[in-house]
């Protein structure tokens, strides 16, 4: 099969990915760069790409500085308790003090925030307003497409690595990758590139298989590109270890933020005990982060965790308590109470609200289980994987500073939202925020650095070569049996996935291991992912969209490694509830309260996986 045809798009700065923090960035980087030319290119279309592509029912990240709620030295001690003492304080404090406009703006164009009767919004939580939020989504991609242009924004478009300057490997050039629409290569070249691609799901082996198959909580079409493209590029990562293990409604996944936060739901067990009463003495071993308030999510887990230990499961969401309460015996407030239950998954997780119908649950008078999910591992919402960024100038100390806002290790390459580690609970809001703050950033890189960089043709016919060997795979082999699934020359993508999310799963503590691990066992995953990551050479794809499949696995297979290399790196159980090591079972801050980094060599097929200090800025 012949090459497709290439074409080669030159820019000044190229955003890769179109989500939140990706249309944040477009929209920032047009405003300040007015004689630059913006390129986007995403895999799907803006208008419902990305994490909030399916809708939000509620902006979990919001100081409401002008109501006197909170500031930004609030936002990153609650950050740096709840990642349990491990957060960049310089970036998340960035966030913080810029995240209120975004959510100004999004207002403005026509997002739907609740409000009180005197004008203010409604609260859920100290950081959490509700929206009406099912278009969140297309009215964030709106003002990118139009501040972007025509002919700058190339969607169906899968970017599949990044490129170095022919003359500097530490230096970007741009990106390549393919259409899922035609046979057509895209060459970008760049003076600037901005990573806002998303974190990963289906890394590990989702609890909702069979009937449910294809059923997870974070975006199914997030898969781990922020990383996949980085790590190769010898980007420095950090806190790769850190995963995400979200509770969630039962097969569903919904969401629980809005119950314990709005409706003030409580979780009981079979026996209808509470296990943050039951276990509060277990708090007290995680000293000083045991006594924050609110509790550390992963403690939070940690809890409901022992009680599913110890066998007693169910635990039960008690939906109809908290809604009873609410109504206070009023059937018009009943009928409000219900409405807003509902809408809560109709506006982001239409799932789950399937599940209560299918299951015949009336969230008035039957309570819903709960459970402990699969891991997650992003750097946007509760997890905080991702590249190793310089911070701003007027807060970082040296350490954490290099030039410029947001950038990487390889110069001219700057991240936002999942693809920026160590600064976690930006959601949606915040990872907008993010992406502006990285455009702007971009900008001033391109200003200073105006001089187009080289790129080398024979390193892009060899990537071509190798994005297009799948088809050519599957074209050369598929006659040697009688099933395209079982040929002895090729694997396929969906059983490369199902290879991955078994050595995850018990290898990389998924949910059966009991998100346990230890020394041994991750060293045998890693050798089965390295085995595995070799044997991606032999895939097989019958047409452009197995193609595209075949470069998602690609990117999960280095999350997966670079997740297990960190987790052997970090002796100690920094997070329980979303990991265990059981040969170091303790948090042990004295040693290891600092971030885990990495940087792969790809010159030698090499891993260097190091400290670097915490150093407290704000706190």
């Amino acid at each position: 099969m012949a090459l497709p045809t290439t074409e080669t798009v030159e820019c000044d700065i190229l955003i890769i990915g179109g989500g939140m923090s990706g249309c944040g960035a477009a929209f920032e980087a047009n405003y300040w760069g007015d004689k630059l030319r913006v390129v986007m290119v995403e895999k799907a279309a803006i208008e419902r790409s990305g994490a909030t592509g399916e809708g939000l029912s509620a902006i979990n990240c919001y100081m409401g500085q002008r109501y006197g709620w909170n500031t930004p030295e609030d936002f990153v001690q609650y950050v740096v308790n709840d990642m349990m003492g491990l957060a960049r304080e310089d970036l998340v404090y960035d966030v913080g003090r810029h995240v209120d406009s975004t959510v100004h703006m999004l207002e403005e164009w026509g997002l739907p925030i609740w409000k009180r009767e005197n004008g203010e919004y409604e609260r859920i939580g100290r950081w959490q307003i509700p929206i009406h939020g099912e278009s969140i989504k297309p009215i964030a991609a709106e003002p990118a497409r139009t501040a972007l242009g025509q002919g700058n924004l190339y969607e169906r478009v899968s970017v599949t690595h990044l490129l170095t300057d022919a003359n500097d490997a530490g230096k970007i050039a741009g990106a390549i990758g393919f259409s899922v629409r035609e046979n057509k290569f895209y060459v970008f070249r760049a003076k600037a590139v901005v990573i806002t691609t998303g974190g990963a799901s289906n890394v590990f082996r989702p609890r909702s298989v069979n009937e449910g198959l294809g059923r997870t909580w974070y975006s199914v079409f997030a898969t781990g590109s922020a990383y996949g493209l980085m790590i190769p590029a010898g980007v420095e990562m950090t806190q790769m270890e850190h995963r995400f293990v979200p509770t969630r409604f039962k097969d569903g996944y919904g969401p629980v933020g809005m119950w314990f936060q709005y409706f003030h739901a409580r979780v009981t067990n079979a026996l209808g005990e509470d296990y943050t009463i039951t276990r509060a003495a277990e708090l007290d071993k995680y000293a000083p982060y045991g006594s924050a308030i609110p509790t550390p999510t992963p403690l939070r887990n940690h809890q409901m965790y022992l009680d599913l230990r110890d066998g007693l499961g169910p635990m039960y969401m008690r939906t109809e308590e908290a809604m009873e309460k609410l109504a206070e015996g009023d059937p018009a407030k009943m009928d409000q109470v219900r409405n807003e239950a509902w809408e809560d998954f109709l506006d982001m997780t239409i799932s789950q609200a399937l599940t209560w119908a299918a299951q015949n649950i009336a969230p008035e008078e039957t309570p819903s289980e709960v459970v402990l999910a699969e891991p997650y591992i992003m750097g946007s919402h509760s997890g905080e994987a991702g590249a190793w960024v310089s911070g701003p100038e007027d807060l970082s100390p040296p350490e954490y500073f290099w030039g410029y806002n947001k950038m990487t290790t390889v110069r001219g390459l700057f991240a936002a939202g999942d693809g920026v580690g160590a600064a976690p609970h930006k959601f949606s809001s915040g990872s907008f925020t993010e992406g502006r703050l990285a455009g702007k950033s971009a900008v001033n890189y391109v200003t200073g650095n105006p001089d187009a960089p080289s790129l080398s043709n024979p390193q892009v016919t060899q990537l071509q070569e190798t994005i297009w060997a799948p088809l050519e795979t599957f074209e050369k082999f598929s006659g040697a049996s009688t099933s395209s699934q079982v040929n002895p020359h090729y694997i396929t993508a969906r059983q490369g996935l199902a290879r991955l999310q078994k050595i995850m799963d018990e290898y990389a503590g998924g949910t059966s291991a009991s998100y346990t691990v230890n020394g041994p066992t991750l060293e045998r995953g890693i050798a089965l992912i390295e085995t595995l990551r070799e044997d991606l050479a032999h895939l097989g794809a019958r047409n452009l969209h197995e193609l595209l499949r075949c470069w998602e696995l690609a990117h999960r297979v280095w999350v997966g490694e670079a997740h297990m290399r960190h987790l052997l790196h970090r002796k100690e159980t920094r997070w329980p509830g979303y990991y265990y090591r059981s040969d170091f079972p303790d948090l042990d801050d004295q040693n290891w309260r600092v971030f885990v980094n990495s940087r792969y060599n790809a010159s030698n097929n090499s891993w260097d996986v190091f400290t670097k200090p915490y150093i407290n800025i704000v706190t």
